[in-house]
């Protein structure tokens, strides 16, 4: 219960922020949200030895939001699917607390624009050069590392029936 309430409100916030902040690349804006494409960090500690259950929350996480948010059916499902997997692996090798979360949010955001970019490179969809990609990606750090933190302390405050990792 409590993934899918986090699910939802990452999903409306990012509709409404994104229509509240401006985020085009000559905008001074410094909050660019992510939250919904970040999901895959934030409710893994709900989905310990559920993987499959994980997987495919993602996909469906990533449907919704290419309907509402990108027109491109199934291309975020596949993304939070490919997130999912490095998630996965991430934890089991490395583990979970607040420092990490933060690299894994860094590393999710890098990840995710350098993605986008080498997709609209290879079928030439927009005219893009890096420095715009770059700009993206310093500009989307700190509302999400806000957001993340925040949800971190959240998930870490949740009687432990709740979750099925320990955070420390």
């Amino acid at each position: 219960m409590i993934p899918i309430v986090i699910i939802i409100i990452s999903i409306l916030l990012d509709g409404i922020l994104t229509n509240i902040l401006p985020y085009t690349v000559n905008n001074l804006s410094i909050f660019t949200p992510m939250f919904t494409i970040l999901l895959p960090i934030i409710i893994y500690p709900f989905y310990i030895k559920e993987e499959k259950k994980y997987l495919i929350t993602l996909i469906i996480i990533g449907i919704i939001y290419d309907l509402f948010y990108t027109n491109l059916l199934f291309y975020d499902a596949i993304v939070l699917f490919i997130f999912g997997l490095i998630m996965i692996k991430l934890y089991k090798n490395i583990g979970y607390n607040y420092i990490k979360v933060l690299i894994y949010t860094l590393l999710g955001i890098i990840l995710y624009e350098l993605f986008n970019y080498l997709v609209i490179i290879i079928f030439n969809l927009v005219s893009i050069n890096l420095l715009e990609v770059i700009y993206k990606i310093t500009h989307s750090i700190i509302l999400n590392l806000i957001y993340v933190s925040i949800l971190y302390i959240i998930i870490k405050k949740l009687p432990k029936k709740y979750k099925k990792v320990r955070i420390n």
